[in-house]
């Protein structure tokens, strides 16, 4: 039995059973952090005594056998940017790095609650800005696949730790892609929830109308335990939407046959790599096998994606940096100042890496007199274009199906020097994001280096229901085994 390879369920069985206990399973995790964490770079922070400690109550709610929660003894990892009480949280930046905060987020508090055991802090691009983690201040994390290689990102830590047996599953948080393109990448499952689903309280901001926390699975049943124990309504945020949670486990077994699979034509573009495109058709081909229905589409605004993302996004990002000023807390400069806007320059100079300087001054350029109403206005038309486009599509088709990036993951510094090039990675997922859909990443196949490759679900506002019901379809008729990185 090897307690690193197991999934979310088939952990929770044993566990109630009694036939290992979370003390052990958690011990485990710990050793192999140990040993192979020097190697990938998945934490920033490790919680080993808390760790054991969470794990030694779990196990005395397990000998009770009442009212088990729903993810009790369970390790996990963790983004770090949800806070977490007592926890250091840096967002992977300098100006960050010795932050603890004194409250728990929401999302964090439900999975205490639900009995999960904190290994640690995950690794991300600084401020989630970025697409391969390689933006992180604090140090670099490696694909598990192949060492030379990216993760993805900014989710880079809770991919990369959850393919290589360094958690059971982790949580991320997705802006413009930042769960599935990293959770491609690794070969894991990871979905963004529709906007509102999951509170964003205790999510440090990047770019407020986006940003969602969503889970990294092994499986697309431990994405549906884990979105469960994290969804609903909580009146800490004013974005969180009051609507009915389903019993997502019940739906993972209800079955796709029939369905309406939409294919937008417009995510099939030349230049994208031979053997995503055949991993991608080749899952198109397994749906249809099982019964579904597929059907072409157009989402005609696709092509203004990139652009409008590169501007709302920014532009919140420099009002939300705003209070990374050296004042309150966080980093502050010790250089001598003669005046406190010296002081902010040296603060935020020093402590924010060259990805988020530059998003903070495009997104001060687009909100600045003069140029606010060509930008950022514009983009927030075009934005509700772009969710019209998705409107007209779900009349037709109950998901819709899309490659997640053109290439698998890229070598480390292959896109260092050309940042255009790395925010066209995102091409296929920050649609997801601008029209508030819920959006999963589900292995597909692998290219002919042994790379794997993921296949993107989208779905109808709060209907991640449907979504998982196809991605266990698809899962279950892909059957691509047991294969997991060699470390």
């Amino acid at each position: 039995m090897d307690l690193l390879r197991m999934t979310i369920h088939e952990a929770r069985e044993l566990l109630a059973a009694r036939e290992v206990s979370a003390i052990e399973l958690t011990r485990a995790y710990l050793d192999r952090i140990e040993a192979v964490d020097p190697e990938i770079g998945a934490y920033l922070t490790v919680t080993p005594e808390p760790a054991l400690d969470q794990a030694k109550a779990a196990d005395a709610l397990l000998a009770k056998g009442d009212d088990v929660p729903l993810l009790c003894g369970i390790p996990l990892g963790l983004k770090d940017n949800l806070v977490t009480k007592g926890v250091r949280t840096t967002c992977a930046s300098r100006i960050l790095e010795s932050f603890i905060p004194p409250f728990d987020g929401t999302a964090v508090a439900r999975i205490r609650d639900a009995g999960a055991v904190f290994l640690g802090k995950l690794n991300m691009d600084e401020f989630a800005m970025g697409s391969s983690t390689e933006n992180s201040g604090l140090r670099l994390t490696r694909n598990p696949w192949d060492r030379e290689r990216v993760p993805g990102g900014s989710s880079g830590g809770p991919t990369a730790a959850t393919a290589a047996g360094l958690c059971t599953a982790s949580l991320g948080s997705d802006t413009g892609g930042s769960i599935r393109q990293p959770a491609s990448h690794c070969g894991v499952v990871g979905m963004k929830p529709t906007y509102g689903r999951v509170s964003r309280f205790g999510l440090v901001a990047f770019a407020s109308s986006l940003d969602q926390i969503g889970p990294v699975t092994r499986d697309v049943n431990d994405c549906a335990l884990l979105l469960q124990a994290v969804s609903g309504y909580d009146p800490a945020d004013s974005t969180s939407v009051d609507v009915p949670v389903p019993d997502y486990l019940s739906a993972v077994g209800e079955g796709a046959a029939g369905m309406r699979v939409g294919i937008p034509k417009e995510y099939f573009v030349e230049g994208m790599d031979p053997d995503v495109e055949r991993a991608v058709r080749g899952a198109m081909e397994r749906l249809e096998s099982e019964g579904l229905e597929l059907i072409d589409i157009s989402l005609p605004h696709t092509e203004y994606g990139v652009p409008v993302y590169y501007l709302i996004a920014t532009a919140e990002a420099s009002s939300n940096l705003a209070r990374y000023d050296g004042v309150k807390y966080g980093y502050r400069s010790p250089e001598r100042a003669r005046s406190i806007i010296d002081m902010y320059a040296a603060t935020r100079s020093d402590g924010f890496g060259e990805e988020v300087k530059r998003r903070i001054m495009l997104g001060t350029y687009a909100l600045s007199a003069g140029y606010y109403d060509a930008y950022y206005r514009k983009a927030q038309q075009v934005r509700t274009l772009i969710r019209r486009d998705f409107q007209a599509a779900f009349d037709t088709c109950d998901v819709i199906l899309t490659p997640i990036a053109p290439t698998a993951a890229f070598r480390i510094g292959e896109m260092a020097d050309d940042p255009l090039q790395m925010y066209l990675s995102d091409i296929f997922t920050i649609s997801a994001n601008l029209a508030g859909l819920p959006g999963l990443s589900l292995p597909c196949g692998f290219t002919g280096e042994g790379l794997p490759v993921g296949v993107q679900l989208m779905g109808r506002p709060f209907d991640e229901a449907m979504l998982l019901r196809a991605a266990r379809t698809l899962e279950r008729t892909l059957d691509l085994g047991d294969r997991r990185p060699e470390l």
